[in-house]
């Protein structure tokens, strides 16, 4: 897919950023997932995201057809992994990644992880790190495609996670 932009998020994105989110989290219930059901994501958190400069949207043309929060350094429950991180040293996280409905099954959430690996490239940085459920096929898949390792579990609001985390070649 051509015309495709990735960017920081801004303000007026939001609501474009949370439709985004609602769809995505009612696709994880109707394919019988816990992912997202407890009431997170909600706008508060992607006010966050927004406020902390770390909400990037994914355009096709003027279109908002995606969503990630992307921080540096900065995720606590990383440090309780039970298992063991590929590497010790900075990381670039993402977070709540999600694309729009009319464009899935269209290579975007690659295309994603791809602007991710570049921003923490951009920032000298040769670790990404991420979660997902355990019952997320879609994108368990797609870490094993890109080529990611599952290092172990986390918790995130009591619900272990699978972790995994991708070292970039400089």
């Amino acid at each position: 897919m051509e015309n495709l932009q990735f960017r920081k998020a801004i303000a007026k994105d939001l609501p474009f950023i949370w439709e985004i989110l609602k769809n995505a989290i009612s696709r994880r219930k109707k394919d019988g997932s816990n992912q997202w059901q407890d009431g997170y994501p909600n706008p508060n958190v992607i006010e966050a995201d927004l406020a902390k400069g770390c909400g990037f949207v994914l355009l096709h043309g003027e279109a908002i057809v995606g969503y990630s929060a992307i921080l540096i350094n900065d995720e606590p429950e990383y440090t309780r992994l039970e298992g063991q991180w590929l590497s010790d040293g900075d990381f670039v996280v993402f977070h709540r990644v999600a694309i729009s409905q009319e464009y899935l099954g269209k290579g975007l959430a690659k295309k994603m992880f791809l602007y991710i690996e570049n921003f923490a490239r951009q920032h000298k940085i040769n670790s990404v790190k991420a979660d997902t459920n355990f019952d997320n096929p879609a994108m368990l898949a797609l870490f094993e495609k890109l080529g990611y390792h599952y290092c172990g579990q986390v918790y995130f609001r009591g619900s272990p996670r699978r972790a995994y985390e991708k070292l970039l070649k400089p």
